[in-house]
This record gives C-alpha cells, structure tokens and sequence, in this order.
C-alpha cells in the first residue's frame, strides 16, 4: 500500500507540473503534504516534516548556488566567456573549430548556469558559423552537449550540488568523477554525433546575433581562464590535500575551511569581482545589478530544490525510504542503474532535469548506506539518467529549435538524440567507475 501511496504521488507531480501547469515548488508542496498524510505522519507533523525537509537541504545549498550563478552571469556578461573561445577558436585553427568550441563549452560551462550558458553560447556559435560558413548545428550540438553534461553531471550546478547534499557525497571527489566521464562523454555524444547530421541545413535567425564585445573592451587571456576556472582549482586543491598528509592542525583547519564549497564559491566570486569586473572599469552598482540579475534566473530552481527536500523528508519520517530501499533489493537491480532509471522515466514524463534528479535521489537515498554505493557515483548516475530524452515538455528543446530554426523532425534527430546519448555514456562511464574506485 506504501509503494502505491509514493507512485501515485509521482504520478500526481507528473500531471500537476505537465498537464495542470502548476508551478513545480507548488507540485512538490502539495505532493507532499498530500504523501505525507496518506502515508500516516499525522496533520500535526506533517507540516513540520515538510518544514525540516526544505530546510535541510536549502541550509548548504543556497550559498553555492547562489554565489556559483552569481559568478556565471559576471563571466558571460565581462566578456570573459566570449574571449576564452576566441582564443580556443584561433589556437586550434579553421579546422578544428568544433573541438575548440567543445572545450570553450566545458570551461564556460563549469561556471555558468545552464540557462544563462545557452543564452551566451549560441550567440557565439551563430557568429563563427556566418564567419567560417560551417553548418551551425554541426559545430553548435557539440558545444551545447559540453555545457548538458556540465550542468548534470558537475558541481556547482543546482542538481548535482543538491545531489551531493542528499547522498552525503564529497564534492570535489563527484566533480574529478564527473570530469572523467564527462570527457569521453561529450566527445562520443558531441563532435562524433554530429558528423552524422550535416544533412540538418539549420537557417539560424539573425535575431539571436548578438553583438559581439569589441576586442579592445575584452578582459585578457589569463584573467578570463582564471576567473572561470578558480572553483575548478580551488575544489581539485581541496580533493588532494589529505594526501599531503600534513601534521599542522592549525593550518588543516584553514586549508578545510578554504576549499568547503561555500567559501571556494565566494572566493571565486570576489576574485572576479575585482579581475573582470571593477578592474575592466565597471563600477559595482553595476556589478550589484549583474548578481541581482544572476538571483533573479535561479530564484525558480531555488524554491524547486526546497521542494524536493520536503518530499524526501515525508519519505524519511514516514518510514517508506527503508521499504523501498528493500523493494529495491528484491528487484536485482544494481542501485546505480536503479537511480538513473528512475530519473530518466521521470525527466521523461516531466521535461524537468532538476525535478527528475531529486526526486529519485529521494527514493533511492536510502540503498546509497544500506548496499555501500559510493555517494559520488550515484550523483552522477541520476545526474544522467535525468538527462534523458528532452522531448516537448522539456523547454530546452524549444529554446534550441527556435534558435536553430530547426523542424520538430530535426530537433529530435539533433537535440533529444543527443541527450539521450549524454544519459547513457554517463551510465556507461559511471558503472566503469564504480569497477575501479
């Protein structure tokens, strides 16, 4: 009767968020008071439930994130993005600008919120396939695969940081895990795939051009790579400090303290503050508005994350966590497919990455302790399965057709097939993972 309760509470998020339209914080409240309630935590708790749920997992979160979209729209809007794929774009020559904007899509896209990165990238993409003749979608689709995978797979976007939250993972260890599947990921879904749709003849329109920034009003090479970049170094410096094996408490306290999430996010964001922002001449009540701006993009994920964490708590205080976690068994299936199956069938009913992502983290948490899953390789397990199929109820699908100008036929020849292929490289380098570490 339990597992009944919980799947038509999914089915019930399902339809109020797809077909009801409903705000999804708004889904995620009303499923779960309603979970909670048919699940026998009583109308005096289940409010307080609810509460702890949101709490908890927003308590963390909602400095990393914040500063990580913070730290994105200052990068996209200095120009620092633009000039680190001119620089790509001009190292690696004509001939190889789809690898060049491969890579500009995996630095920028570490920083930058997904949304904002799309904004900012195809713009560019549209720019160096009027100037060079090469068909948009052939060098565009690789790029736009760099910054899915980014976005699911790797800290500090909202997903996978929430992830890493749920599952009590280390988020330096699930961004070097992430990194190594990325790679061969986005080259097998991005360049390889895309020599097989140069018969998509995309007709961009000229709207989305956007202006480019003056080269003379670009910050420099290093300083654009290094603001970028600054999370990625400090998070790997955190990972490999206890294998210094260093003896000074004192000096283990500072060195745990700089490399926390929180604090390495607001160290980047004070060091770009100053490298490509008041030192390019901007003033910061014009940097202010910028963060503003950068809140204002994320204020939706934000409450849809709260959300989440509701519907696991009324999972945990109703005692059903641990009955799935033994359905689950019963099933022989691995938990790191049993995680990325079910978030691939809810990102596929839903269109929501993030929606997907958390809600089968909720369902699955509990087998990461009671089967010994290493936390970080179920992050990136879900992060993929909730990448699967982005189909019509996905609003990145629309964005790329529209943008691209594609025909609903070609968007899924290009777009869905591309994720899908994301979601199932991820699974593939996630159980090879888990053979070695």
């Amino acid at each position: 009767m339990s597992l009944l309760v919980i799947f038509l509470a999914i089915v019930a998020l399902v339809l109020l968020v797809s077909w009801a339209k409903v705000n999804p914080f708004l889904a995620f409240l009303i499923v779960s008071i309603g979970a909670g309630l048919a699940l026998g935590i009583g109308p005096d708790k289940v409010i307080a439930s609810v509460q702890k749920g949101m709490g908890d997992t927003m308590g963390s979160l909602i400095i990393i994130i914040c500063l990580g979209a913070m730290l994105g729209k200052l990068i996209a809007t200095s120009g620092a993005a633009q000039k680190i794929a001119d620089v790509l774009v001009q190292a690696g020559g004509e001939k190889n600008i789809q690898w060049a904007l491969v890579v500009a899509g995996i630095i920028v896209g570490i920083p930058l919120f997904y949304g904002i990165g799309f904004v900012l990238v195809v713009p560019l993409i549209f720019s160096i396939a009027y100037k060079y003749k090469i068909n948009a979608v052939y060098i565009g689709l690789p790029m736009l695969s760099a910054l899915s995978v980014t976005h699911g797979f790797l800290p500090p976007h909202p997903s996978p940081t929430a992830l890493v939250k749920q599952f009590h993972a280390d988020l330096g260890l699930t961004f070097i895990y992430g990194f190594i599947i990325a790679v061969p990921t986005i080259i097998l879904a991005g360049p390889l795939y895309a020599r097989t749709l140069k018969h998509i003849n995309p007709q961009p329109l000229k709207t989305f051009r956007a202006p480019q920034i003056p080269q003379n009003q670009l910050p420099g090479t290093f300083i654009s790579f290094f603001s970028a970049l600054l999370p990625v170094i400090l998070l790997m410096a955190g990972t490999a400090y206890p294998f210094l094996h260093v003896q000074n408490a004192m000096l283990n306290r500072v060195a745990a303290f700089i490399t926390d999430g929180s604090t390495v996010m607001l160290i980047s964001l004070i060091t770009a503050t100053f490298t490509v922002g008041i030192s390019m001449g901007k003033k910061m009540a014009d940097l202010s508005a910028i963060y503003v701006d950068a809140l204002k993009d994320i204020a939706v994920i934000l409450l849809i994350i709260a959300g989440s964490g509701a519907f696991k708590q009324v999972l945990v205080d109703s005692g059903i966590s641990t009955q799935i976690a033994g359905q689950i068994q019963s099933l022989n299936i691995p938990p790191l497919i049993m995680g990325w199956l079910i978030a691939a069938i809810i990102r596929i009913s839903l269109g929501s990455s993030t929606v997907a992502g958390l809600t089968a983290a909720a369902i699955v948490a509990p087998t990461v302790i009671q089967y010994h899953v290493n936390p970080n390789l179920m992050v990136l397990s879900i992060g993929a399965g909730s990448l699967v199929l982005s189909h019509v109820n996905d609003s990145g699908f629309w964005l790329y057709k529209e943008y691209f100008n594609l025909s609903i036929k070609d968007t899924f020849r290009s777009w869905s097939a591309m994720e899908t292929l994301v979601a199932i490289c991820g699974l593939g380098g996630v159980l090879l993972l888990n053979l070695v570490v």
